[in-house]
């Protein structure tokens, strides 16, 4: 007699499984039409953000191409998945917490280490938001933090769903490993996010790679980890809010 299959306990997130979404069918199957309908939701994100439309750039108005950067894709996303894409998401407790804070803190390292190479090397251009806050009051620098919420999760949807897709397409359409597939995804699409900081770095090629790639690596490493976007999007925000207060610290010394 053949024993009945035991179904398999939710994880403390409660999911079902502890496996990364999508990519193998659960929770839900996406096609690789609806994959590219996806795909082409996250560049809609992008250029929402990018777009140049001066009432979007001051006060609250930059609210909305920031909120704007991340529903998009999140939306596409339920439309494909309608019931499941919140499989993105996944409980945040002190076990979460500490683990934003960890890979905020290797980030920061990993970041540091390798934008010093790259300075000796060739030298790094600086991102134009440190001169920007610093010539800003107290409450233009408060909006600036609190549209960075926003903007922060918009990189974190704009790097993960392509990745899960990458994953996607190398496992069941080529029949790769899974480790083999998510490691491919994985420095593929930290590439793409480098690359799509070159205009903010001066089109230097090497600095966005290397170094935005880099600490991509470490953002995405915490996804992959935890499989909890909450939790590179948490060390995302812990890292940039850290460089970005360094930064004004910095600043005022000089100003003093």
């Amino acid at each position: 007699m053949t024993p009945t299959p035991t179904p398999t306990p939710p994880d403390r997130s409660g999911h079902a499984s502890d496996d990364f979404p999508y990519y193998n069918g659960k929770p839900v199957a996406i096609s690789g039409a609806q994959w590219a309908f996806v795909l082409l939701t996250v560049a809609l994100g992008f250029a929402a953000l990018v777009a140049p439309v001066p009432l979007f750039r001051e006060g609250w108005g930059q609210f909305i191409p920031a909120v704007a950067f991340f529903a998009i894709p999140l939306l596409g996303l339920a439309i494909v998945a309608p019931h499941h894409w919140t499989a993105l998401f996944r409980r945040v407790g002190w076990r979460e917490l500490l683990w934003m804070l960890a890979f905020a803190a290797l980030n920061l390292l990993v970041s540091l280490a390798v934008g010093l190479l790259v300075m000796k090397g060739t030298g790094a251009a600086s991102n134009p938001a440190f001169a920007i806050l610093a010539q800003q009051g107290m409450g233009e620098r408060s909006l600036f933090f609190l549209k960075t919420l926003p903007q922060l999760l918009g990189e974190e949807v704009l790097t993960l769903l392509p990745l899960l897709a990458l994953t996607w397409y190398l496992h069941t359409r080529l029949g790769w490993s899974r480790s083999r597939a998510l490691l491919l995804a994985w420095v593929a699409t930290a590439l793409m996010f480098g690359a799509m900081h070159l205009p903010t770095y001066g089109w230097n090629l090497l600095q966005c790679l290397v170094v935005i790639g880099s600490a991509r690596l470490v953002l995405s490493l915490a996804y992959l980890k935890t499989k909890n976007t909450w939790v590179s999007f948490g060390a995302h925000v812990i890292n940039d809010w850290s460089l970005f207060g360094i930064g004004l610290m910095g600043a005022s010394a000089g100003a003093g």
